[in-house]
């Protein structure tokens, strides 16, 4: 019992950003919380949390167990659900928001599906590239590519994802394979632009992160039209593996600079912090985390 309090007051804390909300939430002093926080630090033998009497942030050893965690109490409360509820099917309206890209080719396509499963559902899908607010405009869950180590939301992974540097086989012919870095700037590289400002590409070298401000002549704020144009032969695209990964597989695009891609912003449902969601919400949650696991899911 020592154990689950701990790791639940460590998931709360996360999800309300301080000691101080979640000793309110249950009542008692944030002394209390503080000591369970150490209780588990030294239970595992590491450090979860870099706390200052202003902010708390995660470690990278704290974020990992974060998520792990997050799973392992919406799995908890799936089941005790389940016992409770027995014949109770999930019902009613459920708003979910996506990318607008990665919603199109990867979330829609399944609703049916879904729908087919849990008759008693209905579905409203708001497909949009802007970070919604989850209360303020009703959105029951939401589909988030994002790196959740610092945010408040409570969040379940959904699968992993990586961006990568792919280019078409006619224009690595054409125009050469890069092996460095250095050898972009030689390159045509198809780059988002947003407002007349075009964003860089993120790379791993040396052990850290570096941003690249790559140039090419072909730019656009539709990533769907820099995934045609890569498979035209026009340039080097920065994609994500969700967007590229079955064209990677057939052929059709190759990627370049594997040894220098950085760590992805894995695929992510999020919604408002609650102690208890819908069972819609949980069963559509678990409906993608199942598709997403399928072994050749992302191939297609």
């Amino acid at each position: 019992m020592d154990q689950f309090k701990q790791i639940s007051t460590f998931v709360d804390v996360i999800s309300r950003g301080s000691l101080s909300a979640a000793a309110r939430a249950e009542g008692i002093a944030p002394a209390m919380i503080g000591r369970r926080l150490d209780a588990l630090e030294e239970r595992l033998g590491v450090k979860l949390l870099q706390r200052t009497t202003r902010k708390i942030a995660l470690t990278n050893e704290g974020a990992a167990f974060l998520e792990s965690c997050q799973r392992i109490l919406l799995d908890l409360e799936n089941a005790e659900t389940q016992v409770s509820e027995r014949s109770a099917r999930p019902s009613g309206h459920l708003i979910i928001s996506a990318p607008a890209g990665f919603g199109r080719q990867h979330v829609a396509p399944l609703i049916p599906s879904f729908l087919t499963e849990y008759r008693d559902v209905s579905v409203t899908l708001n497909l949009n590239d802007r970070v919604v607010d989850l209360i303020g405009e009703g959105v029951d869950v939401a589909i988030r590519i994002a790196d959740l180590a610092d945010s408040n939301l409570i969040g379940v992974k959904l699968a992993d994802n990586k961006r990568v540097v792919v280019a078409a086989p006619e224009y690595l012919k054409k125009f050469g394979t890069p092996h460095s870095l250095d050898e972009l700037s030689r390159h045509h590289c198809l780059t988002i632009s947003s407002e007349g400002s075009q964003r860089g590409w993120t790379f791993r070298q040396n052990g850290k992160n570096v941003v690249l401000k790559v140039q090419g002549n072909m730019a656009c704020n539709d990533g769907a039209v820099l995934h045609d144009w890569a498979l035209q032969g026009r340039g080097l695209a920065w994609r994500s593996m969700w967007e590229v990964g079955g064209e990677i597989e057939s052929g059709k695009l190759v990627t370049v600079l594997d040894e220098f891609a950085a760590p992805g912003n894995d695929i992510y449902a999020v919604f408002a912090q609650r102690q208890h969601l819908p069972l819609r919400i949980r069963a559509f949650v678990d409906f993608l985390r199942r598709a997403f696991a399928e072994p050749d899911y992302w191939k297609n």
